[in-house]
């Protein structure tokens, strides 16, 4: 059984962290001040605006901030600065035994999609896949997709709607939500932390990856179950995508449809979530209701 965390009510606060790579200060003191206009505060941890390499902080010290906000009582949720690299280094040394009696909302996605498969996969306990303070700027503070975040925090069931994509496969699906970036579910495929997809909802998106390796992450998804028994698969968008000086011959929607043309499951192409400003906020582990038909697709958050 799925644990749901608590939603939120205005006052409650809100930790934001670097588990992965860095992030500006200023880029995450004007997401806080948007989180902050929605009623809830906001505390910024000591690794927003630092560097090491290409991370925000050492492992160590990126480990301790983030098992501090898991544990700590007052904070209601975690929403990540950004995702880059540098939540596996660290996944397998978190402690979730207080976390499981208290959890907490933990949003984001890019890499932190490692820790919301360990935890719906481990530890039985929902997440948000939604976009980070890095998505929440001048130029998206007032977007709907910005707006998902806050409406999931609330509590608010949602209900997404997008264009009919000449690739979908039509039908009707029912089941939890999963997944997220396939490079992450590709990287912990065979680890402790993969999911088991049977009659779950399976989401795909990526960015800046050649083709040739969507195909072979898709493969590797293929080989170790990933894509055998599902209610259905949502494909997100694959952005900045790249060529070898040979290309590769496919499309990366063609390459998941040919990859999943065996099965029965309704599939749909193109729907608002990934790298990209359209990123709904999607509750993971939570029941779904997908509906893809001619007319355009709809996925509805039920009980």
């Amino acid at each position: 059984m799925i644990k749901i965390p608590p939603y939120l009510k205005k006052g409650d606060l809100i930790g934001v962290t670097c588990s992965s790579s860095k992030m500006e200060l200023y880029a995450a003191e004007y997401a806080a001040g948007i989180i902050e206009s929605w009623g809830f505060r906001v505390h910024l941890g000591i690794t927003v605006g630092t560097s090491f390499h290409n991370f925000s902080a050492p492992d160590e010290l990126r480990l301790e901030e983030l098992q501090d906000m898991m544990d700590h009582p007052d904070i209601k949720a975690i929403v990540f600065g950004r995702g880059g690299y540098g939540m596996i280094c660290i996944l397998d040394k978190i402690d979730f035994s207080r976390f499981r009696k208290h959890p907490k909302w933990i949003c984001g996605y890019s890499d932190i999609t490692a820790l919301h498969a360990h935890m719906q996969e481990r530890h039985k306990i929902a997440s948000i896949h939604s976009l980070m303070c890095s998505g929440i700027t001048v130029a998206t503070r007032e977007n709907i997709y910005v707006d998902s975040l806050r409406e999931a925090l609330l509590g608010k069931r949602s209900q997404y709607a997008c264009e009919p994509h000449p690739m979908n496969r039509e039908g009707k699906a029912a089941g939890r939500l999963t997944g997220g970036n396939l490079s992450l579910l590709a990287n912990i495929s065979g680890s402790p932390s993969q999911v088991n997809t049977k009659g779950k909802i399976l989401v795909l998106e990526d960015v800046g990856e050649y083709r040739y390796n969507i195909d072979r992450m898709m493969y590797n998804l293929k080989r170790a179950g990933w894509l055998d028994k599902l209610a259905g698969l949502i494909v997100g968008s694959f952005t900045e995508e790249r060529e070898t000086d040979t290309p590769f011959g496919q499309t990366e929607y063609e390459i998941i449809r040919n990859m999943v043309q065996e099965y029965d499951y309704p599939v749909c192409y193109g729907f608002p979530v990934g790298h990209q400003e359209q990123n709904f906020a999607l509750k993971l582990g939570v029941q779904h209701e997908l509906k893809v038909s001619g007319k355009g697709v709809s996925l509805r958050e039920v009980k």
